[in-house]
């Protein structure tokens, strides 16, 4: 057994030093998110799209429906995990992303994790909230020297940890602006987390955590981690494909079935590099021929399909893929899901990374 870090986000502790990652749209529901908290790590609700599986969404009301789905949400997992850590994932690209944080506060989360743009304004949004762990996602040194500079200079406050998420093996979209950068070593785990790890040590001299993400799986990953200086991992694709997920059977099915050869990295009509599943709706669209069903909402604040109607809209493509429509969903995920081969259940997993 190894020497297990011990992971703090504020005044919130973990038994295990996991956050499971938050996967919109739906992926990462209260199910999941529960499940985690109950068995030791942080359980993570991604708040992004959470309005369409509710009872509440009538078509019109995407945003105030929303809202009231990030509380439930959080209700939902709270009764499965009543003494657990829960996190909402709010992606600063979203239009409304004051409200994803501000609902989450409400609805009794006890860390906001948020990346997709850099959280400048984070502390701002949750000040009534001051129990609230801010945890940024940030993929360099200088992504997180700038958030803490910022914090401190206008709020008084520094983060209470930071996500390193790698394009090199992330799922989703990859926290970088352009395709070459995705293998840059630049942006790997190895050159980023030491580097965060010293700084905030050696410069700001703080003790606040980082956690490593992209491409954790096993043990050896874990550890590997943990060996680079940082405190904690995040895992989302392996915990996406578990009896708990919240998705439908059909997606889950989509990770077991991937192969190498069906890994692709695309240019999302957020403007960004994102990694998915090439099934029947993304060969099209990566060969120039795709058809978009309307858009949902006005959810992001950059847009090409809003734009320019050239791609797609990307809420309605992942609504897709979490019911199951593998021939026009965006199957989001990891370089991992190619080591997805059965469901697995929450408990074995963490079990195996840190208890066996």
């Amino acid at each position: 057994m190894f020497k297990l870090p011990v992971l703090r986000l504020g005044k919130h502790q973990p038994r295990y030093p996991l956050i499971q990652g938050g996967m919109g749209v739906g992926i990462s529901g209260p199910v999941l998110s529960g499940a985690v908290a109950l068995h030791g790590g942080v359980g993570t609700i991604a708040s992004v799209g959470l309005a369409v599986s509710s009872p509440l969404y009538n078509g019109n009301n995407y945003f105030e429906a929303n809202q009231q789905a990030v509380k439930d949400a959080l209700e939902k997992a709270r009764r499965i995990a009543p003494e657990g850590v829960l996190a909402v994932n709010c992606m600063v690209a979203l239009t409304d992303y004051e409200l994803h944080v501000r609902s989450a506060c409400e609805g009794g989360t006890d860390v906001i994790i948020s990346g997709a743009g850099l959280p400048l304004k984070l502390p701002d949004y949750t000040k009534d909230f001051p129990d609230v762990a801010l945890v940024p996602i940030v993929s360099s040194r200088k992504a997180a020297d700038l958030i803490v500079r910022r914090w401190e200079k206008l709020y008084g406050r520094i983060p209470d940890g930071f996500v390193v998420e790698t394009p090199k093996y992330a799922g989703g979209h990859l926290g970088v602006t352009k395709a070459a950068q995705v293998d840059d070593d630049a942006f790997s785990l190895e050159t980023v987390v030491p580097e965060l790890a010293e700084y905030i040590q050696k410069e700001l001299k703080l003790d606040i955590p980082v956690i490593a993400a992209g491409g954790i799986w096993d043990r050896k990953d874990v550890e590997h981690s943990f060996s680079l200086g940082a405190k904690g991992v995040q895992m989302g694709t392996r915990f996406a494909c578990t009896f708990e997920g919240d998705a439908s059977d059909r997606f889950k099915q989509a990770y077991i079935d991937a192969t190498e050869d069906d890994v692709v990295i695309i240019h999302s009509p957020a403007g960004l590099p994102g990694r998915a599943i090439k099934n029947p709706f993304i060969r099209d669209y990566i060969e120039g021929h795709v058809e978009s069903k309307p858009c949902i909402a006005n959810c992001l604040t950059h847009c090409r399909y809003k734009k320019t109607r050239e791609t797609f809209c990307i809420a309605q493509a992942l609504v897709d893929a979490l019911k199951g429509n593998w021939e026009e969903g965006l199957f989001f995920c990891g370089s991992n899901v190619t080591r997805c081969s059965k469901l697995e259940h929450v408990e074995d997993i963490i079990r195996e990374l840190f208890v066996e």
